[in-house]
């Protein structure tokens, strides 16, 4: 099982890794904190101080299209966002 699904990169997540060392994850629906905060150090090797997860349900989208109204559903994701301990960083862009 993998628990870390993606890093969530947008301006409001490089904002707060940037002022409070904090980074935001994708993570696996029956993933727990102790879970995470393990993969977080095994796959990036920083000290993890405090991990806080979040549950998104799916929203309902409709599309009008030529051919007729299209009903959709997106997918419900777990959010988890990681503290790291002072000094310590994540770069998500060196292998680009």
């Amino acid at each position: 099982m993998t628990v870390i699904l993606k890093p969530i990169i947008t301006e409001k997540m490089t904002h707060l890794g940037e002022k409070l060392n904090r980074y935001g994850f994708m993570v696996d629906r029956n993933a727990n904190k102790l879970q995470i905060m393990k993969a977080i150090k095994d796959l990036y090797g920083v000290d993890v101080t405090a991990v806080n997860t979040m549950v998104f349900s799916g929203k309902n989208k409709t599309r009008f299209t030529k051919s007729g109204v299209i009903s959709g559903r997106t997918s419900t994701y777990k959010k988890a966002i990681v503290t790291l301990a002072k000094g310590e960083t994540i770069d998500f862009y060196s292998n680009i």
